[in-house]
């Protein structure tokens, strides 16, 4: 790549479009954490009401993350149609389904109800953060997309307070509550109007003319196509199967393993929080309070993350951060009654480690996967991740209500061991590297390196003679 293109595109200045863009990407993650989190309010009137048992409760507390994996699978339709046509309307299903919770009169209806806000929200993923990845520097790419997982937390947080609040309403005030998530579905939907198409895309589909006016118009009049030339290993077809195929999946099961052992205790533990939290006999009778604490524990995490991202590494900050995570979890498991100081010291290490994870989840599959299958991989690797994410939240109150806290705390902590045994094995480090070179196949990578490594033998045995 040429000098011009580094300086125009990749290693532009951070400017108001970027923080646009990333502030309306981000509102994906945010209405996640909000409707995941905002449940937990909801069931303490709901399952009296609907007379809920355990498996209601961990069915209706997991069918967002379900209709997040179905979503997930929606990341082809982007690569295959765009990422600006999508990221301006996915999120009109997601009001119109917002509101009908409010009518809801039984567990079925609610329980589908909420896998169409998870669809919404998963398709969102993939679109949302093709789309950022592909206008990111690549000294900011890190910052930008690790900002998105704190806006996760921040949903989450609003969310506890809101539903907290709004329970004061009366015995109907869930119905309220679930709707409430139509309001910053609204505003999102009219600020992301307008929003150019990924010139990367455009350039991918042959649309020549279209990419170079949006670069021009970001970046200047002086970017130029040569800015963002895709190069020729990383070509080729829209298809899932390129994502496991031998160039690619180690680099999917990376992703899609850390990711899952990431996220399966923790959205159980953001779901019943409260339900958490009085296991520990914790913040007793304000439990939506104590949550939106332990959710602003995980937000505050996440902005060391945001820094180390560039300075560690991305391989190092991760193999840390899961090394942190399990100790914290293990705490909760192995000191169920106490001392508070230890529950309190497990809470922080485990939230406040969790930042490294978070921000990976969504740098990594963006940075090692090329233009043509980026939001396909995305939606694949959150398909995987959610498929633990929903088996972890159906049996969290059917761990507690047969095991107690104590071993369902320490199941969490040996998925949590899992993820860091698969990032020690299997994670690649592209610090610094531009779009293009960190999402080269590994197979292109090594034939690179061996074709050149067979050029300079041949040199030397030329010279030899």
């Amino acid at each position: 790549m040429s000098a011009k293109a580094t300086n125009v595109v990749e290693d532009a200045k951070f400017s108001p479009f970027h923080l646009k863009l990333t502030i309306y990407s981000s509102g994906g993650p945010f209405l996640d954490g909000y409707i995941l989190s905002i449940i937990a309010i909801a069931l303490t009137q709901i399952t009296p009401q609907l007379h809920l048992n355990a498996m209601w409760s961990g069915l209706i507390g997991a069918s967002a993350l379900i209709g997040i994996f179905i979503g997930g699978f929606l990341g082809y339709v982007t690569d295959k149609f765009g990422r600006q046509l999508m990221y301006t309307i996915d999120f009109i299903l997601l009001i119109v389904a917002s509101i009908l919770q409010f009518f809801v009169h039984n567990a079925w209806e609610l329980f589908a109800l909420r896998i169409v806000l998870g669809i919404s929200v998963g398709a969102d993923y993939p679109i949302a953060t093709s789309l950022l990845t592909e206008f990111a520097p690549r000294r900011h790419r890190g910052m930008m997309l690790g900002v998105t997982l704190v806006a996760y937390y921040v949903g989450s947080t609003v969310a506890y307070l809101v539903g907290q609040w709004m329970l004061a309403i009366g015995p109907e005030a869930w119905r309220w509550i679930l709707a409430s998530s139509a309001v910053p579905a609204v505003i999102l939907v009219l600020l992301r109007m307008g929003t150019p198409e990924s010139p990367r895309w455009l350039l991918q589909q042959g649309r020549k003319d279209e990419a170079l006016q949006v670069l021009q118009s970001v970046y200047g009049p002086e970017a130029s196509l040569a800015d963002i030339e895709v190069p020729a290993e990383s070509k080729g077809r829209t298809s899932y199967l390129k994502l496991f195929s031998r160039a690619y999946v180690k680099r999917t099961l990376y992703v899609g393993l850390f990711y899952m052992a990431a996220v399966a205790p923790l959205f159980a533990m953001l779901t019943f929080g409260p339900e958490m939290l009085t296991s520990y006999h914790l913040f007793t009778g304000a439990s939506g309070y104590g949550a939106a604490i332990i959710s602003a524990l995980f937000l505050i995490g996440c902005i060391p993350a945001l820094f180390l991202v560039n300075r560690w590494g991305r391989r190092r900050l991760i193999i840390i951060a899961f090394a942190g995570m399990t100790v914290g979890i293990a705490l909760l498991g192995f000191f169920p009654s106490g001392p508070l100081a230890i529950i309190l010291l497990g809470f922080i290490l485990y939230a406040l480690f969790s930042g490294g994870p978070n921000v990976m989840e969504w740098l990594a599959p963006n940075e090692l996967f090329p233009t043509e299958v980026r939001g396909t991989a995305v939606g694949i690797t959150t398909c995987i991740s959610r498929f633990g994410a929903v088996f972890g939240t159906y049996l969290f109150p059917w761990g507690l209500s047969r095991f107690g806290i104590g071993p369902t705390m320490l199941v969490g902590a040996l998925v949590t061991l899992g993820g860091l045994v698969v990032c020690i094995l299997l994670a690649p480090e592209t610090t610094q590297q531009t779009l293009n070179e960190a999402s080269v196949a590994d197979v292109a990578r090594s034939h690179r390196h061996s074709t050149a490594g067979a050029r300079q033998s041949q040199s030397v045995r030329h010279i030899s003679r």
